[in-house]
Order: structure tokens, then sequence, then C-alpha cells
């Protein structure tokens, strides 16, 4: 294209938006040529017919209809360059009255003076012309402009996966959006009553040629517009996009849509939480409701990432007051605040520390609950490494003292959420969890022989919960990469081959109310995970989902094992079993039984010393004596599992 001609679109391009006034104008002149057209076609275009008409009064008179109805619905005030169907209807309905006002004038006036003023024949075609004309300018100004604000610029080739609703809304919401630059080239569908047909003269494709298209048209970018698509054909598809640098987008959820209409700007890169390797596990319960409603239900750590997700999960089956407990103020102020805009008020704050037992009467005597769910819990291997007294004064102690009062106050049931770190423990964390889930199990066990023996013995039903690694939780791998790969990198990875299970927030918290329904008390539930994925992996891949490439824009380094971590973690020991559930990806594991009366002096004697914050070896051997399997590693501890070691510790005791 010359120069010049460029030079001129561009000065058009940035023309201010068009006065109102010079709208208006437009469609007058538009409408008056439309009426005569209509004349004109009535006569078959024989102009001496036209004599037989008095044209230049019926103008005038169709004026006097169209102008008030033009400034009733203001069809002058909207941007042309943006024309949508809400200005397509407001042009409709002042054709029509208009039109529809002539007709009823006409009427009136023949039958005062037996004559029409026009014929009913123009008026009806006048309405299909006048709406078209006015319609067909918009819309062609409308493309002018979205071609001059594209001119000498590469557009982006787009094919969108889903030819649904969500689909054609993106489609749509792409084309009215000038800023995008981009071009529309293919839907993928898996639906074969779709397959070969068009949207708006977009081709729709057999999904299972994806990759092969994605080459050939050559696209730049794909937007996943369907909630369906299988976890495992989403993971492949990505992966040939990230290798082919094909930039992945997918579309937010429908109630986060602006007034019901999905905005261009809210597409967003796709994250690694939807690349969870495996399919989501869905639990449906129809009994939970009948347990949860109009019951008090109390949750620990209710401030945390897994705590506050039971939270809101908890909202639907209504119960009569959800107590929130977590001993940091802040977090759980901030999630007071988020119930309060979801409109929720049926809770109570209970600030305090599950350590303190006056705290924990005061939550039972005052509030009564029906059902607790224990989060409340230090979580991080490194940190309990170096802090074993903290690990066993909340881990353990503040598991025991919510369980002793909540089987004192008479609860229904108790759900304490645990981890795979607990199989085969390699650090004080893992371990102090598997004590405390002991603990829990042993007080089950004691409380149900207790019932043998007398029927009127107050029972409690006491489940624990054991996951992996929860995606997006507070001081998980994943927002740490995500901070390393904003701030350039590098991005570290404690060892190559170093692998976890995951599993998303919500779905973690499904398993964690599905244990307090389906519980009988005294089992552990575990999921079946599926694969363990490799980390550094999960780096490379949330590296190329930023748009950049590992080892080239952002580096990874190996830091080493951390105290206390292990390469891989398990769900089971090896002395334990499982047993089926009704769900296939729920398992039940059977764990030794032991003696609670027995257990629960080894376990206050492993508090005291913890508590009194005294010889730190001689607690974390004491977990040793409890959880024979914790055997530690990368640890100072590692000396506690060599005999000779002990038995000079024994002595110098």
């Amino acid at each position: 294209m010359p120069s010049s001609k460029i030079k001129a679109l561009r000065k058009i391009r940035n023309l201010s938006i068009i006065p109102r006034w010079i709208i208006f104008l437009l469609d007058i002149v538009i409408t008056i040529f439309a009426f005569v057209l209509s004349f004109l076609i009535r006569v078959e275009f024989n102009l001496p017919a036209l004599q037989s008409f008095n044209l230049l009064n019926n103008t005038l008179i169709m004026m006097a209809f169209v102008v008030p109805m033009f400034s009733l619905f203001r069809v002058y005030a909207g941007i042309i360059r943006f024309t949508g169907m809400q200005d397509a209807f407001r042009i409709f309905f002042v054709v029509l009255f208009a039109n529809a006002g002539y007709l009823i004038l006409d009427l009136f006036h023949y039958e005062w003076y037996g004559l029409n003023l026009i014929p009913t024949s123009i008026l009806i075609i006048n309405t299909l012309l006048s709406f078209i004309l006015l319609s067909a300018y918009r819309v062609i100004i409308k493309y002018f402009f979205s071609y001059i604000t594209t001119i000498n610029s590469a557009k982006k080739r787009v094919a969108i996966f889903g030819a649904g609703d969500v689909g054609i809304s993106t489609k749509r919401a792409l084309e009215h959006d000038q800023t995008a630059n981009v071009q529309m080239v293919l839907f993928f569908e898996d639906n074969q009553k779709k397959i070969g047909k068009n949207i708006d003269g977009i081709k729709i494709c057999d999904a299972a040629h994806v990759k092969k298209l994605l080459k050939e048209f050559a696209i730049d970018e794909l937007i996943i517009a369907t909630k369906k698509m299988p976890s495992k054909q989403k993971n492949e598809i990505v992966d040939f996009c990230l290798d082919q640098k094909i930039g992945v987008f997918t579309v937010p959820p429908l109630k986060t849509w602006i007034n019901g209409q999905l905005n261009s700007k809210q597409l967003q890169n796709i994250r690694i939480e939807d690349l969870l390797e495996r399919e989501q596990i869905k639990i449906y319960n129809e009994i939970l409701f009948k347990q949860l409603n109009r019951k008090k239900v109390l949750v620990t750590g209710a401030a945390g990432s897994i705590g506050s997700e039971i939270v809101r999960q908890l909202i639907q089956y209504k119960p009569e007051c959800i107590i929130l407990n977590d001993s940091g103020e802040t977090p759980l102020h901030d999630l007071k605040l988020e119930l309060d805009e979801l409109g929720f008020t049926n809770y109570e704050l209970a600030l305090g520390d599950i350590r303190n037992i006056s705290v924990v009467d005061d939550m039972f005597t005052k509030h009564k609950p029906n059902y607790v769910y224990h989060a409340a819990a230090y979580k991080h291997v490194p940190m309990m490494e170096n802090a074993p007294f903290e690990a066993v004064c909340t881990n353990i102690m503040g598991t025991k003292l919510m369980a002793d009062k909540a089987l004192e106050m008479g609860v229904e049931r108790f759900v304490m959420i645990s981890t795979d770190k607990a199989v085969n423990p390699t650090n004080v964390m893992g371990a102090s969890k598997r004590i405390a889930e002991m603990y829990v199990q042993s007080l089950f066990q004691k409380q149900e022989e207790a019932f043998q023996k007398d029927l009127t013995v107050k029972r409690t039903k006491f489940i624990t919960t054991r996951f992996g690694n929860v995606l997006g939780s507070n001081g998980s791998v994943i927002p740490r990469f995500k901070k390393q790969i904003e701030a350039g990198g590098p991005v570290t990875v404690t060892h190559p081959e170093i692998t976890r299970f995951f599993m998303t927030i919500p779905e973690a918290c499904q398993l964690v109310l599905e244990a307090g329904s389906m519980g009988n008390g005294g089992e552990i539930f575990v999921f079946d995970m599926g694969q363990s994925v490799k980390i550094v992996d999960l780096a490379r891949k949330m590296i190329k989902l930023s748009g950049l490439e590992p080892d080239d824009d952002i580096k990874i380094e190996y830091s080493g094992l951390r105290p206390g971590e292990k390469l891989y973690e398990e769900l089971l020991n090896n002395a334990e079993n499982t047993m089926p559930t009704y769900h296939n990806k729920i398992l039940i594991a059977k764990t030794r039984t032991y003696d609670f009366d027995i257990l629960s002096a080894q376990i206050e004697a492993l508090i005291e010393p913890a508590k009194l914050r005294l010889n730190v070896h001689q607690v974390v051997k004491a977990m040793k004596e409890l959880v024979p399997e914790f055997v530690s590693n990368n640890s100072e501890f590692e000396a506690l599992d060599k005999p000779a070691t002990v038995i000079a510790i024994n002595k110098s005791a």
C-alpha cells in the first residue's frame, strides 16, 4: 500500500469519537433515503408513477414520527465503532414504532376522510429497508475502524478449543476488542455433531487433529474455552503448544464475567494448577447436607489455606454456625471480611492457640460444636526440623487436647487432617503428625471398648484424612516458583530427582468433608493420587507457561535436599494395606492398633520435656521410639538412628 494512503488511514484512525449530532444527521439522511427508496420499489422504479403520491408530505410526516423516536431511544448516543446487539435492538424499535405510528395515523385519516395517506405496503418495505440500512452503515463503519486500527501490523492467529456457548462468547469478546489485534482461524471440538460446521464463517475442526492443525494453520494462540477437557488431553495439548511456542489461555468461570459478558482482558494464561496430571477427584455425597445442615461446626486453623477452603465449602451446607479458630489475628480478620462480603454471617470468631487448654475448654464449652475439622498444624518440614519442641506441642499436644475435649463434650465427628509425610517419616514434622494419627485412632478404640461395656457412653467418630502436597497452599512450591520466575530467576529445586504428589486445595477439602460424612470412626482415608510429579519438570513447565525458556531465560539451580526432606513421599506404610470405599479414588488405610494407656503415657512423656524445652535430642529420640519407621534424612537427628550413638546419648542423659 502506498505510504500516502497509509498516512491517510492513520489520520482517520486517530480521529476522536464522532459527535452525536453528526450521527443524528446521518440517521435522518439514511431514513429519508430508505423512505424514498420504498416508494420507488412500490412503483417498480417507474418515476412518473411517483407523481400519484405526495412524496414530500409523506416524508415530512414520517420524519415527525422518526425524529422523536431517535431522541427517545438515543440511537445516536452509541459509539459506532463499538456497535453491538443492543444498538441493533434500539434501531429496530425506532423503525418499528415510527412506521406503526404512521400506520395508525393513516387508519384514523381513512376513518375521517375516506382516504389513505400512504399505502401500507410502503410502510412495510420502509420498515425493512430502514432497519437494514441504519444497521448496515454502522457495521460498515465498525469494520472499517477495525481494519484501520490493525493496518500494517501483524495479527495473532487464534484458535478456540470448545465450540459451545463459552467458545462463541470468547470469539465475540475478542472481535469487539479493537486492541486485541487477532484473527480467528479455527474452532476445535470433541462433539462429532459439531465437527465440519461453521460459526460466523469459522470452521469447527476435530479435536483429534489439534496438533496437526495448529501447525498447519500457524496458530499463535490457543484459547481453551471448555471445562470438559480431560486432564490428560489438556496436558498433552499444552505441552505441544509450549514446545511450538504457541500461547495457551483459559476462559475464567462464568460467575466472574462482568454483567454476564466476557471481556477479552479476562482471558488468563493457563496455570500449573490447571495441569494437574491426573483427573481431579469429584465427590458427591447426598448425606453430607443432612449431616451438616443446622449443625455447629468448629474449624481449627480456619485462616490457613486448607482451613479457609473448608469454611468456604461448609457454607453451602447451611450450618447453624461455623466457629473459626486460628492463632493468627490478621489472617482470621481477613477471613471474616471475606465471609462478610459473601453475605455469610453465621460464624463466630475464636482467636486462640489450641496448645492452650483454657482456650480449648472455652471453645467447646461456649460453642458446643457438633463437628470438628482439625486443620491447625505446623507443616513446613525444614522449620519443624529446626523446632521439634514446636512440632510436638502443636501437632501432637494440640491434637491431643482437641481430641480429648471433643470426646468429653460428645462431639459427633472429629476429622483430623494429616499428611503423606506421616508415612515412613524422615523428618520431625511427619513423625509428629504420625503420632497424632496414632493417638486419635487409639482414643477411638478406647472409646469403643468402653461403649461395649456401657452403651450410655458418649461416642465420637474420630476420622483421619491423609493427602499429599496442595497446589497453591501457603508455603507450597508453586507460589515460590512463581515469585522466583517473576523476579527473573533462578528457580531453585532441591534435587533433580525429587517427586511429589499434588492436589488442588478445593479437592483436598472435598476429601476432608467426605471423610467427615462417610467415616465410621478410627479410619485413615487416603487418596489414590495417581502418578507423582517430578518437581524439576513442574518448574520447567511453569517457566514455559510464563512465556520464557528454561535454562536460557530462567536458570534452574539445585540447592540440595533440605533438613528432613526425602526424594519421594508415600501415602501408605509398608505395614499397612487398604480397603476400598464406594469411591474408586478414596481408600481406607488399615493400620496397626495401639494400646491407648501405653501410648498415652508415652505421649505425655514426650510432651512434658517439649513444653519445658529440655533436651531436644531426647525429645526426638522419644518420637523415634513411638514411630520405629521414623528414620531421619539429611538432618542432625540422623545420629539418633545409629545404635552406638543412641547408647551414648542414654548414658549422658
